[in-house]
């Protein structure tokens, strides 16, 4: 368990393979993962929902990426804590990553319980 830090999770990503895998390593972390969503739209909806206090989020998802559904959470006044994740290098979407100071983002291949909690830790 990560240490003062609320524990309800959203995973988006548009690859269930992904999804079932992070939740395996979130729920190893001690960490309640309340729900997966596989669009930016659906991941909108069900953080309305649910109002988990961590969003896992893919940046390249279909119609509305990743980068637009955190902006929309802060542009709404949210605060979770979002990790923002790709297979690509956080360089590649420059300027667009840098105008969200309160995500973090974690590349799918560096993806581990280490570096969930020192993402999680930064933004706590």
């Amino acid at each position: 368990m990560i240490p003062n830090v609320a524990s309800k999770v959203l995973v988006v990503d548009d690859h269930e393979r992904f999804r079932v895998a992070a939740r395996t390593l979130l729920e190893e972390m001690g960490l309640d993962v309340i729900g997966e969503a596989e669009s930016g739209e659906s991941a909108l909806e069900l953080f309305e929902r649910f109002k988990p206090d961590i969003v896992l989020l893919d940046i390249q998802l279909p119609g509305m990426d990743g980068i637009e559904v955190a902006r929309k959470l802060f542009d709404a006044g949210h605060s979770p804590i979002i990790v923002l994740t790709s297979s690509r290098e956080a360089e590649d979407y420059g300027a667009r990553l840098r105008a969200l100071p309160d995500a973090v983002f974690v590349g799918k291949t560096d993806l581990s319980s280490a570096a969930l909690a020192a993402a999680i830790g930064e933004t706590a």
